[in-house]
């Protein structure tokens, strides 16, 4: 893949991912800020405490979830940086430039993409 062309990309898809942060920060910060959403308001409906809660947990997910994209993200700009995209972190080999089209911040190939790799 060009790598003007992953720069591209990779900064495109970490503009959108700050959108989606922020709007998972204000998520957070409106369940906080809401004194009826505290924990077992006198007089909530358990059903009600209960839809709390579960919104509270996505929140939670949301942010953590977009969190873990934008490191993906600076990740794969820093390899970008150092000459290193492209590049399979597992084995070294080049990374097909059809998985890298669609999505720019994976550091593994095809083979090893179910791995983890320690970095």
């Amino acid at each position: 893949m060009d790598l003007d062309r992953a720069r591209k990309l990779l900064t495109t898809e970490l503009d959108e991912l700050d959108d989606r942060a922020r709007f998972a920060a204000a998520s957070q910060a409106d369940a906080a800020g809401d004194p009826a959403r505290g924990e077992g308001a006198v007089g909530q409906h358990p059903g009600d405490y209960g839809s709390d809660v579960t919104n509270r947990m996505e929140d939670n997910l949301l942010a953590d979830t977009v969190a873990d994209q934008r490191r993906r993200v600076h990740e794969a700009l820093s390899r970008l940086d150092e000459s290193t995209y492209g590049r399979c972190v597992g084995c070294g080999r080049e990374i097909d430039d059809e998985r890298l089209e669609a999505r720019p911040e994976v550091a593994t190939c095809r083979e090893h993409a179910d791995t983890t790799v320690v970095e």
